[in-house]
């Protein structure tokens, strides 16, 4: 059976098997790891503290970077990471490329 429930520590998964534990560090947690405001959009990357990855083959997917539009919960992009260092890559990659975006559409 695969480890499903983590905690920070610092900016390392850790994994917790105490649901109780669990809940009660996520409750009062500060799970963001970016988050980022462009012309109306919103680009966020989290720890889930809980592994996405469903298949159950490869590391477990723990951090997630999603870009919203400033007024709605509907996501128009979503990508996934193990750890902290490839979830602030993945978070700039994604400001940059919506950046990027923008800048053709006014150009």
């Amino acid at each position: 059976m695969s480890q499903d429930t983590f905690i920070l520590v610092g900016t390392t998964p850790i994994p917790l098997v105490d649901p109780i534990e669990w809940a009660q560090w996520f409750e009062m947690s500060d799970r963001i790891v970016e988050n980022t405001e462009i012309e109306g959009y919103r680009i966020s990357t989290i720890f889930l503290g809980l592994n996405h990855n469903f298949s159950g083959k490869g590391p477990p997917l723990l951090f997630e970077t999603m870009i919203f539009p400033s007024d709605s919960f509907r996501d128009l992009y979503c990508a996934r990471y193990t750890t902290w260092d490839e979830a602030q890559l993945g978070h700039r990659y994604a400001v940059e490329h919506y950046q990027e975006l923008l800048e053709s559409q006014y150009a």
